[in-house]
Protein backbone atom coordinates (compact mmCIF):
# COMPACT_ATOMS: atom_id res chain seq x y z
CA UNK A 1 0.00 0.00 0.00
CA UNK A 2 1.29 3.44 -0.99
CA UNK A 3 1.96 5.76 1.99
CA UNK A 4 3.22 9.35 1.73
CA UNK A 5 3.99 11.87 4.46
CA UNK A 6 3.36 15.58 3.89
CA UNK A 7 3.26 18.79 5.85
CA UNK A 8 -0.01 19.83 4.22
CA UNK A 9 -2.56 17.86 2.24
CA UNK A 10 -5.02 19.87 0.15
CA UNK A 11 -8.13 18.12 -1.11
CA UNK A 12 -9.43 19.72 -4.28
CA UNK A 13 -7.68 21.42 -7.22
CA UNK A 14 -10.25 24.08 -7.93
CA UNK A 15 -9.44 27.79 -7.45
CA UNK A 16 -9.43 27.37 -3.64
CA UNK A 17 -6.95 24.51 -3.63
CA UNK A 18 -4.75 26.14 -6.27
CA UNK A 19 -4.71 29.47 -4.41
CA UNK A 20 -3.70 27.72 -1.18
CA UNK A 21 -0.99 25.77 -3.00
CA UNK A 22 0.46 28.97 -4.49
CA UNK A 23 0.53 30.71 -1.11
CA UNK A 24 2.22 27.71 0.51
CA UNK A 25 4.78 27.65 -2.31
CA UNK A 26 5.60 31.32 -1.65
CA UNK A 27 6.57 30.37 1.92
CA UNK A 28 8.33 27.13 0.94
CA UNK A 29 5.84 24.97 2.83
CA UNK A 30 5.59 21.49 1.23
CA UNK A 31 2.15 20.18 0.30
CA UNK A 32 0.34 17.49 -1.64
CA UNK A 33 -2.85 18.32 -3.53
CA UNK A 34 -5.37 15.56 -4.29
CA UNK A 35 -7.97 15.92 -7.05
CA UNK A 36 -10.55 13.31 -8.04
CA UNK A 37 -10.92 14.60 -11.61
CA UNK A 38 -8.32 14.52 -14.40
CA UNK A 39 -7.80 18.28 -14.46
CA UNK A 40 -7.75 21.33 -12.23
CA UNK A 41 -10.76 23.67 -12.02
CA UNK A 42 -13.00 20.85 -13.26
CA UNK A 43 -16.19 22.73 -12.36
CA UNK A 44 -15.22 25.45 -14.82
CA UNK A 45 -13.85 23.11 -17.45
CA UNK A 46 -16.44 20.32 -17.34
CA UNK A 47 -19.60 21.43 -15.54
CA UNK A 48 -20.19 25.02 -16.61
CA UNK A 49 -22.57 26.13 -19.35
CA UNK A 50 -21.06 27.67 -22.46
CA UNK A 51 -22.06 31.30 -21.90
CA UNK A 52 -20.94 31.43 -18.26
CA UNK A 53 -18.69 34.32 -17.32
CA UNK A 54 -17.50 35.98 -14.14
CA UNK A 55 -20.18 38.23 -12.69
CA UNK A 56 -17.73 40.43 -10.80
CA UNK A 57 -15.19 42.77 -12.35
CA UNK A 58 -11.72 41.32 -12.90
CA UNK A 59 -10.17 43.34 -10.08
CA UNK A 60 -12.22 41.29 -7.59
CA UNK A 61 -11.51 37.92 -9.25
CA UNK A 62 -7.76 37.39 -9.22
CA UNK A 63 -6.12 34.64 -7.20
CA UNK A 64 -3.30 35.46 -4.73
CA UNK A 65 0.06 36.55 -6.10
CA UNK A 66 -1.10 36.88 -9.73
CA UNK A 67 -3.14 39.77 -11.05
CA UNK A 68 -5.49 39.36 -13.96
CA UNK A 69 -3.79 40.79 -17.10
CA UNK A 70 -4.70 44.45 -17.68
CA UNK A 71 -5.97 43.68 -21.19
CA UNK A 72 -8.51 41.16 -19.84
CA UNK A 73 -12.20 41.99 -20.32
CA UNK A 74 -13.71 43.71 -17.27
CA UNK A 75 -16.07 40.73 -16.87
CA UNK A 76 -14.09 37.68 -17.96
CA UNK A 77 -15.83 34.95 -19.99
CA UNK A 78 -15.35 31.33 -18.94
CA UNK A 79 -12.63 30.51 -21.46
CA UNK A 80 -10.56 33.54 -20.48
CA UNK A 81 -10.74 32.66 -16.79
CA UNK A 82 -9.79 29.03 -17.51
CA UNK A 83 -6.73 30.27 -19.40
CA UNK A 84 -5.82 32.46 -16.42
CA UNK A 85 -6.13 29.45 -14.07
CA UNK A 86 -3.94 27.27 -16.31
CA UNK A 87 -1.29 30.00 -16.38
CA UNK A 88 -1.55 30.22 -12.58
CA UNK A 89 -0.89 26.48 -12.24
CA UNK A 90 2.11 26.73 -14.54
CA UNK A 91 3.57 29.83 -12.86
CA UNK A 92 3.51 28.30 -9.38
CA UNK A 93 4.47 24.81 -10.57
CA UNK A 94 1.38 23.23 -9.04
CA UNK A 95 1.22 19.51 -9.76
CA UNK A 96 -1.92 17.94 -8.32
CA UNK A 97 -2.25 14.19 -7.91
CA UNK A 98 -5.16 13.65 -10.30
CA UNK A 99 -7.59 10.72 -10.24
CA UNK A 100 -7.40 10.62 -6.42
CA UNK A 101 -10.80 10.17 -4.84
CA UNK A 102 -10.56 10.79 -1.10
CA UNK A 103 -12.61 8.19 0.78
CA UNK A 104 -11.73 8.88 4.41
CA UNK A 105 -9.89 11.49 6.46
CA UNK A 106 -9.53 11.58 10.22
CA UNK A 107 -7.22 12.93 12.89
CA UNK A 108 -5.10 10.28 14.59
CA UNK A 109 -5.01 11.36 18.23
CA UNK A 110 -2.12 9.00 18.96
CA UNK A 111 0.16 10.08 16.13
CA UNK A 112 -1.18 13.67 16.19
CA UNK A 113 -1.47 13.71 12.42
CA UNK A 114 -4.17 13.59 9.79
CA UNK A 115 -4.64 10.32 7.91
CA UNK A 116 -6.14 10.73 4.46
CA UNK A 117 -7.13 7.62 2.50
CA UNK A 118 -7.64 7.98 -1.24
CA UNK A 119 -8.40 5.69 -4.13
CA UNK A 120 -6.39 5.97 -7.31
CA UNK A 121 -9.24 5.69 -9.80
CA UNK A 122 -6.88 4.76 -12.64
CA UNK A 123 -5.57 1.55 -11.08
CA UNK A 124 -8.00 1.08 -8.18
CA UNK A 125 -5.24 1.04 -5.57
CA UNK A 126 -5.57 2.61 -2.13
CA UNK A 127 -3.20 5.39 -1.13
CA UNK A 128 -2.62 6.81 2.35
CA UNK A 129 -1.32 10.29 3.13
CA UNK A 130 -0.19 11.45 6.56
CA UNK A 131 -0.15 15.20 7.18
CA UNK A 132 0.23 17.77 9.93
CA UNK A 133 -2.42 19.96 8.30
CA UNK A 134 -5.47 19.21 6.16
CA UNK A 135 -7.05 21.80 3.86
CA UNK A 136 -10.53 21.00 2.54
CA UNK A 137 -10.78 22.87 -0.76
CA UNK A 138 -13.54 20.94 -2.48
CA UNK A 139 -15.65 24.07 -2.89
CA UNK A 140 -19.25 24.99 -2.22
CA UNK A 141 -20.37 23.40 -5.49
CA UNK A 142 -19.54 19.79 -4.74
CA UNK A 143 -22.56 17.82 -5.94
CA UNK A 144 -25.57 19.10 -7.80
CA UNK A 145 -28.75 18.97 -5.72
CA UNK A 146 -32.12 18.08 -7.25
CA UNK A 147 -35.04 18.14 -4.81
CA UNK A 148 -37.44 15.21 -4.70
CA UNK A 149 -40.83 16.28 -6.06
CA UNK A 150 -44.05 14.25 -6.08
CA UNK A 151 -44.39 12.36 -9.35
CA UNK A 152 -40.90 13.22 -10.62
CA UNK A 153 -40.24 9.61 -11.59
CA UNK A 154 -43.20 9.77 -14.00
CA UNK A 155 -41.81 12.66 -16.04
CA UNK A 156 -41.44 11.53 -19.64
CA UNK A 157 -39.05 14.30 -20.68
CA UNK A 158 -35.50 15.14 -19.72
CA UNK A 159 -34.44 16.15 -16.20
CA UNK A 160 -30.98 17.65 -15.69
CA UNK A 161 -29.12 19.69 -13.11
CA UNK A 162 -27.60 23.00 -14.16
CA UNK A 163 -24.11 21.52 -13.90
CA UNK A 164 -25.01 19.23 -16.84
CA UNK A 165 -26.40 22.06 -18.95
CA UNK A 166 -24.21 23.39 -21.75
CA UNK A 167 -26.31 25.31 -24.28
CA UNK A 168 -29.90 25.98 -25.24
CA UNK A 169 -29.15 25.11 -28.87
CA UNK A 170 -30.35 21.53 -28.41
CA UNK A 171 -33.69 22.68 -26.99
CA UNK A 172 -34.89 24.90 -29.83
CA UNK A 173 -38.71 24.88 -30.08
CA UNK A 174 -38.97 22.70 -26.96
CA UNK A 175 -40.88 23.61 -23.81
CA UNK A 176 -38.37 24.16 -21.03
CA UNK A 177 -38.84 24.76 -17.32
CA UNK A 178 -36.05 26.17 -15.17
CA UNK A 179 -36.37 25.56 -11.43
CA UNK A 180 -34.30 28.04 -9.43
CA UNK A 181 -33.91 31.77 -9.80
CA UNK A 182 -30.32 32.39 -8.74
CA UNK A 183 -27.67 33.58 -11.16
CA UNK A 184 -27.36 30.22 -12.93
CA UNK A 185 -31.12 29.70 -13.23
CA UNK A 186 -31.78 33.17 -14.59
CA UNK A 187 -28.91 32.94 -17.06
CA UNK A 188 -29.91 29.46 -18.25
CA UNK A 189 -33.48 30.69 -18.74
CA UNK A 190 -32.12 33.52 -20.87
CA UNK A 191 -29.94 31.11 -22.87
CA UNK A 192 -32.84 28.71 -23.49
CA UNK A 193 -35.09 31.52 -24.67
CA UNK A 194 -32.32 33.01 -26.80
CA UNK A 195 -32.03 29.66 -28.60
CA UNK A 196 -35.73 29.46 -29.34
CA UNK A 197 -37.03 27.35 -26.44
CA UNK A 198 -40.43 28.17 -24.94
CA UNK A 199 -39.11 28.96 -21.50
CA UNK A 200 -40.67 29.19 -18.05
CA UNK A 201 -38.93 29.75 -14.72
CA UNK A 202 -40.02 28.96 -11.17
CA UNK A 203 -39.52 31.93 -8.86
CA UNK A 204 -40.23 31.27 -5.17
CA UNK A 205 -38.07 33.55 -3.07
CA UNK A 206 -37.33 37.29 -3.04
CA UNK A 207 -34.04 38.39 -4.57
CA UNK A 208 -32.28 41.52 -5.75
CA UNK A 209 -31.66 42.11 -9.45
CA UNK A 210 -28.68 44.23 -10.45
CA UNK A 211 -26.69 44.89 -13.58
CA UNK A 212 -23.00 44.01 -13.64
CA UNK A 213 -22.24 47.71 -13.63
CA UNK A 214 -24.30 48.27 -10.46
CA UNK A 215 -22.50 45.45 -8.68
CA UNK A 216 -19.18 46.89 -9.77
CA UNK A 217 -20.21 50.32 -8.53
CA UNK A 218 -21.36 48.89 -5.19
CA UNK A 219 -18.15 46.89 -4.70
CA UNK A 220 -16.11 49.98 -5.52
CA UNK A 221 -17.99 52.03 -2.92
CA UNK A 222 -17.46 49.32 -0.30
CA UNK A 223 -13.79 49.26 -1.21
CA UNK A 224 -13.62 52.89 -0.12
CA UNK A 225 -15.20 52.00 3.24
CA UNK A 226 -18.66 53.44 2.78
CA UNK A 227 -21.12 51.84 5.23
CA UNK A 228 -23.00 48.88 3.78
CA UNK A 229 -26.39 50.45 4.47
CA UNK A 230 -25.41 53.56 2.52
CA UNK A 231 -24.16 51.53 -0.44
CA UNK A 232 -27.38 49.51 -0.39
CA UNK A 233 -29.52 52.66 -0.50
CA UNK A 234 -27.59 53.98 -3.49
CA UNK A 235 -27.54 50.72 -5.44
CA UNK A 236 -31.17 49.81 -4.70
CA UNK A 237 -32.33 53.25 -5.85
CA UNK A 238 -30.39 52.88 -9.09
CA UNK A 239 -31.80 49.35 -9.58
CA UNK A 240 -35.35 50.64 -9.22
CA UNK A 241 -34.63 53.28 -11.85
CA UNK A 242 -33.19 50.58 -14.11
CA UNK A 243 -35.94 47.97 -13.78
CA UNK A 244 -38.98 49.67 -12.27
CA UNK A 245 -41.46 47.66 -10.21
CA UNK A 246 -40.78 43.96 -10.78
CA UNK A 247 -43.39 42.69 -8.33
CA UNK A 248 -46.01 42.53 -11.09
CA UNK A 249 -43.80 39.92 -12.77
CA UNK A 250 -43.52 37.83 -9.61
CA UNK A 251 -40.12 39.18 -8.60
CA UNK A 252 -39.90 40.70 -5.13
CA UNK A 253 -36.94 42.33 -3.39
CA UNK A 254 -35.77 41.22 0.07
CA UNK A 255 -36.19 43.67 2.94
CA UNK A 256 -32.42 43.96 3.35
CA UNK A 257 -30.37 45.66 0.67
CA UNK A 258 -28.30 43.54 -1.76
CA UNK A 259 -24.96 43.78 0.05
CA UNK A 260 -26.37 43.52 3.57
CA UNK A 261 -28.39 40.52 2.44
CA UNK A 262 -25.27 38.91 0.99
CA UNK A 263 -23.42 39.36 4.29
CA UNK A 264 -26.34 38.07 6.37
CA UNK A 265 -27.45 35.11 4.24
CA UNK A 266 -24.66 34.43 1.75
CA UNK A 267 -27.13 34.91 -1.11
CA UNK A 268 -25.80 36.99 -3.97
CA UNK A 269 -27.98 39.36 -5.96
CA UNK A 270 -28.98 38.14 -9.41
CA UNK A 271 -26.80 39.84 -11.98
CA UNK A 272 -29.02 40.36 -14.97
CA UNK A 273 -27.79 39.30 -18.41
CA UNK A 274 -31.01 40.24 -20.18
CA UNK A 275 -33.42 37.82 -18.50
CA UNK A 276 -35.51 40.58 -16.93
CA UNK A 277 -36.26 42.17 -20.28
CA UNK A 278 -37.37 38.80 -21.63
CA UNK A 279 -39.65 38.36 -18.61
CA UNK A 280 -41.06 41.85 -19.05
CA UNK A 281 -41.85 41.32 -22.73
CA UNK A 282 -43.31 37.85 -22.21
CA UNK A 283 -40.57 35.76 -23.82
CA UNK A 284 -39.92 34.03 -20.47
CA UNK A 285 -42.88 33.14 -18.26
CA UNK A 286 -42.65 33.24 -14.47
CA UNK A 287 -44.53 30.36 -12.84
CA UNK A 288 -45.25 29.50 -9.23
CA UNK A 289 -43.86 26.72 -7.05
CA UNK A 290 -44.27 23.16 -8.31
CA UNK A 291 -46.96 21.08 -6.67
CA UNK A 292 -46.36 17.79 -8.48
CA UNK A 293 -45.35 16.23 -11.77
CA UNK A 294 -47.63 13.96 -13.78
CA UNK A 295 -46.01 12.43 -16.87
CA UNK A 296 -45.07 15.45 -18.99
CA UNK A 297 -47.34 17.82 -17.08
CA UNK A 298 -46.17 20.01 -14.23
CA UNK A 299 -48.82 21.18 -11.78
CA UNK A 300 -48.17 24.39 -9.88
CA UNK A 301 -49.39 25.53 -6.49
CA UNK A 302 -51.55 28.26 -8.02
CA UNK A 303 -53.64 25.46 -9.61
CA UNK A 304 -52.24 25.91 -13.11
CA UNK A 305 -50.50 23.26 -15.18
CA UNK A 306 -48.20 23.20 -18.20
CA UNK A 307 -46.50 20.58 -20.34
CA UNK A 308 -42.72 20.49 -20.68
CA UNK A 309 -40.06 18.60 -22.62
CA UNK A 310 -37.19 19.37 -20.26
CA UNK A 311 -36.76 20.53 -16.66
CA UNK A 312 -33.47 22.15 -15.66
CA UNK A 313 -32.90 22.21 -11.91
CA UNK A 314 -30.72 25.13 -10.92
CA UNK A 315 -31.27 24.32 -7.27
CA UNK A 316 -27.78 24.57 -5.90
CA UNK A 317 -25.23 22.16 -4.56
CA UNK A 318 -24.44 20.12 -1.50
CA UNK A 319 -20.99 19.72 0.00
CA UNK A 320 -19.40 16.43 -1.04
CA UNK A 321 -17.14 15.91 1.94
CA UNK A 322 -18.71 12.89 3.60
CA UNK A 323 -15.27 11.39 3.78
CA UNK A 324 -14.34 13.86 6.52
CA UNK A 325 -14.89 11.85 9.68
CA UNK A 326 -16.23 13.48 12.86
CA UNK A 327 -16.58 16.97 11.34
CA UNK A 328 -19.40 18.95 9.83
CA UNK A 329 -19.25 18.36 6.09
CA UNK A 330 -18.09 21.35 4.12
CA UNK A 331 -18.01 24.13 6.66
CA UNK A 332 -16.23 25.03 9.84
CA UNK A 333 -18.17 25.38 13.07
CA UNK A 334 -16.55 28.80 13.40
CA UNK A 335 -18.39 31.86 12.14
CA UNK A 336 -17.09 34.54 9.78
CA UNK A 337 -14.35 35.75 9.70
CA UNK A 338 -12.85 32.59 11.29
CA UNK A 339 -14.88 30.27 9.06
CA UNK A 340 -11.70 28.97 7.43
CA UNK A 341 -10.19 27.49 10.59
CA UNK A 342 -11.10 24.43 12.62
CA UNK A 343 -9.22 22.59 15.37
CA UNK A 344 -6.30 20.17 15.05
CA UNK A 345 -4.85 21.74 11.90
CA UNK A 346 -8.02 21.46 9.81
CA UNK A 347 -8.86 24.29 7.40
CA UNK A 348 -11.63 25.11 4.91
CA UNK A 349 -10.77 27.11 1.80
CA UNK A 350 -13.45 28.62 -0.41
CA UNK A 351 -16.54 28.17 1.76
CA UNK A 352 -17.14 31.81 2.65
CA UNK A 353 -19.78 32.41 -0.08
CA UNK A 354 -17.72 35.35 -1.26
CA UNK A 355 -16.62 34.04 -4.63
CA UNK A 356 -13.04 34.34 -5.83
CA UNK A 357 -12.45 37.30 -3.52
CA UNK A 358 -13.26 35.03 -0.57
CA UNK A 359 -11.11 32.24 -2.03
CA UNK A 360 -8.05 34.49 -2.08
CA UNK A 361 -8.69 35.73 1.44
CA UNK A 362 -9.11 32.19 2.78
CA UNK A 363 -5.94 30.89 1.09
CA UNK A 364 -3.85 33.72 2.49
CA UNK A 365 -5.28 33.37 6.01
CA UNK A 366 -4.76 29.60 6.02
CA UNK A 367 -1.18 29.89 4.81
CA UNK A 368 -0.34 32.56 7.38
CA UNK A 369 -1.73 30.37 10.17
CA UNK A 370 0.12 27.26 8.97
CA UNK A 371 3.37 29.22 8.64
CA UNK A 372 3.10 30.46 12.24
CA UNK A 373 2.43 26.96 13.51
CA UNK A 374 5.29 25.45 11.51
CA UNK A 375 7.72 28.07 12.82
CA UNK A 376 6.61 27.55 16.42
CA UNK A 377 7.22 23.80 16.27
Amino acid sequence: MFVEEAVVVIVGAGPSGLATAACLTQHSIPYVILEREDCCASLWKKRAYDRLGLHLAKEFCSLPLKSVPPDAPTFMPKDYFIRYVDEYVSQFNINPHYHRSVELAFFDDIGKRWRIEAKNTLDGNKEVYSAEFLVVATGENGEGYIPSLPGMESFSGEIIHSNQYKSGSRYKSKKALVVGCGNSGMEIAYDLSDHGAFTSIVIRSPFHVLTKELVYRGMSLLKYYLPVYMVDVIITTLAKLEYGDLSKYGIHRPVQGPFANKIATGKSPVIDVGTIKKIQNGEIEVVSEISKIDNNKVLFKNDTEKQFDVIVFSTGYRAANKWLKDYKYGTSESSFPKHWKEEKGLYYAGFSRNGLFGVSRDAQAITKDIKMRVISC
